[in-house]
């Protein structure tokens, strides 16, 4: 079977009939070995790696990641037969693994046949974990064609510091000629992103997975509540195929699920571990430059992602799997499942619970004995759960001022409601009613700290 490319040997493609937009190189062909240095079957410096059998490249996995890294070389394996083992079993026996053991077991496990997906911002970590395994270990990254400058910089960073070569795979030219010509260029913008990620992300990410049998995600489960609270350390890939194909050939390891975003910063820091300097401008999720912001105090760090939609959309494809008990909706957003029972958020003696008539009343009202400061909330949505502290500090502060804090649940039923009378954007949506203005004043800012909302009641009161 063809497998290869070490951390010294990872190679970078492109492609005959390439284009190239926005600096990056696009091509519908084959993928071929680029310009970059490039010696086929030849001995290759591994004296920090252990030693590597060779075998024959078998010309079989076209338009995957694995030819255009194939050279004669990869580690010993066992018969993968023997390999063949329960996987929930094996997450339950790595749960309380650390994120080092657990990727020294994925690495040894399956060789060159697993790969890390780098994305260019903090799972990084997993590259320097990888390295502190001392076994080889092979990257790869989807270059999207629309990734900040910055994004670029960092990776050729991460290749001179570890010595590899990052295995990059590419949209098809065609099919991104096709929607930009048919929509333009920002279209995700008005309809949702799924049909770009689809484009630019989810299909290379198909075709570098069919030439694996495993990969590596950064995955955490603090990164997004809505989704990604239950992820586990392994499991068997919900959407993918890997080489074998067919349901169940691909494995996907998430090392850090359980661990929390400080802690992997803490340890970046520790090792010393180059960073994408994004991050210094607050950008904690990185991904695409025209769907990436910063984040400001009391945001989530998604919440720099595809800021115009639903916060629950806040998938790009990519781990879809996780979205498995949600419905989603033409435009990329998503409700929760009615089946589905999450715990009420805001809860305060200080906060009202505004039910439907009550928030009628407050908006047929021209003269309030109160000011008030509602919000429009969904309790699964992260970004919600993360103003909570700050919204229940502001209720206490307020409390016997003359002005009166208050929850509205604007999901499910009430959305359109809430849509159509309350301005509702996306959550949290945040209204301040006057006492002698029938209409509502949205909050304009994302900064969700007490001080910058009692900054906002002051302007108006």
């Amino acid at each position: 079977m063809a497998l290869a490319v070490t951390s010294s040997t990872s190679i970078a493609f492109s492609s005959s009939n390439s284009r190239t937009e926005h600096g990056v190189q696009f091509g519908s062909s084959n993928f071929q070995p680029s310009d970059r240095a490039f010696a086929a079957p030849a001995p290759l410096n591994v004296s920090r790696r252990r030693s590597l059998a060779a075998v024959n490249a078998e010309p079989k996995r076209n338009d995957s990641i694995v030819p255009s890294a194939a050279t004669v070389f990869a580690p010993d394996v066992v018969d993968k037969q023997a390999e063949v083992e329960d996987i929930e079993k094996l997450a339950v026996d790595l749960e309380k693994a650390s994120p080092l053991e657990i990727m020294d077991k994925a690495l040894e496990k399956y060789g060159n046949d697993i790969a890390i997906a780098f994305s260019g911002a903090e799972d990084v970590a997993l590259i320097e974990y990888a390295h502190l395994t001392g076994r080889p270990y092979r990257v790869f990254s989807l270059d999207t064609g629309r990734l900040n400058p910055e994004t670029y910089k960092f990776f050729d960073t991460v290749e001179k510091h570890y010595g590899i070569r990052i295995e990059y795979m590419f949209p098809d030219a065609v099919e991104v000629q096709a929607l930009v010509r048919t929509k333009g260029l920002f279209s995700f913008y008005e309809d949702g992103h799924q049909e770009c990620c689809r484009v630019r992300k989810v299909r290379p990410l198909r075709r570098a997975l069919k030439g694996l049998r495993a990969w590596i995600t950064g995955q955490r489960k603090d990164q997004s509540p809505g989704t990604r609270s239950e992820v586990p350390v392994v499991q068997v890939d919900p959407v993918f195929e890997g080489l074998d194909g067919g349901s169940g050939s691909l494995v996907k390891w998430n090392p850090v699920a359980n661990v929390a975003g400080n802690d992997v910063w803490n340890f970046l820091r520790t090792m010393e571990v180059p960073v994408n300097s994004l991050h210094s401008q607050g950008y904690i999720s990185i991904g695409c430059e025209p769907c990436t912001r910063s984040v400001l105090p009391g945001q989530h760090e998604r919440e720099g992602r595809w800021w115009w939609e639903d916060a629950k959309a806040k998938e790009c494809g990519l781990h879809k799997g996780n979205l498995k008990e949600e419905n989603a909706n033409g435009n990329g957003s998503v409700e929760g499942s009615q089946s589905t029972v999450v715990s009420d958020i805001f809860e305060s003696e200080n906060i009202v619970n505004l039910s439907r008539p009550g928030i009628e009343n407050l908006l047929k009202m021209e003269e309030r004995k109160d000011g008030w400061m509602v919000v429009l909330y969904a309790p699964w949505c992260p970004f919600c759960q993360a103003m909570e502290a700050s919204y229940v500090e502001l209720a206490d502060k307020l409390a016997g001022s003359g002005v009166k804090v208050g929850k509205f649940r604007a999901d499910g039923d009430q959305k359109a409601f809430a849509q159509q009378e309350l301005q509702l954007g996306s959550f949290p949506t945040i209204l301040f009613f006057p006492k002698h203005s029938s209409r509502p004043i949205k909050y304009p800012s994302e900064k969700r700290d007490v001080d910058s909302l009692i900054a906002f009641i002051n302007a108006l009161r």
